[in-house]
């Protein structure tokens, strides 16, 4: 288990990579129209969401105020599954299962906002990591500095 760890920092750098643009890409749907375009996606509070979305996604996946974007965007998951999917559920107990294999009338369809919420919130307590911009903006200097006695 332990040769694994030497992949820790590369494969987190993809997973943050991946998930960030896919993000962006529905933040470019509802804002930009980008891949058919969503329905009903011309009112304020969509088009607030899409450029969190769209601006979130590309700061998170090159690592960029990595964690700040990330609460954001985490909390904008959590605000769009409760006000969304779980408002719009046609029966009780759809508003408690995101995901159900008894068909569609049991479910709220918000697994994606559930899937990026807790991904998003993963990210703002692990923070960038190594291959981020923010690693390479922040770095510390390595020159040794007298201190005062």
């Amino acid at each position: 288990m332990n040769s694994l760890n030497r992949f820790t920092d590369p494969v987190y750098c993809l997973m943050r990579l991946i998930v960030g643009l896919m993000f962006a890409s529905h933040g470019g749907q509802l804002v930009l129209g980008m891949f058919g375009g969503m329905p009903g996606s011309n009112n304020a509070f969509t088009q607030t969401g899409g450029w969190i979305q769209l601006i979130g996604g590309f700061l998170i996946a090159f690592g960029l105020f990595t964690r700040l974007s990330a609460f954001i965007c985490s909390g904008e998951m959590a605000v769009a599954y409760f006000m969304i999917h779980v408002a719009n559920a046609t029966t009780p107990m759809a508003k408690f299962f995101p995901i159900a294999s008894a068909g569609p009338q049991f479910s709220n369809k918000g697994e994606l906002a559930v899937f990026y919420c807790w991904v998003f919130f993963f990210v703002f307590f692990y923070g960038a990591g190594r291959w981020s911009l923010d690693a390479i903006f922040c770095r510390k200097s390595t020159t040794v500095t007298p201190s005062v006695v």
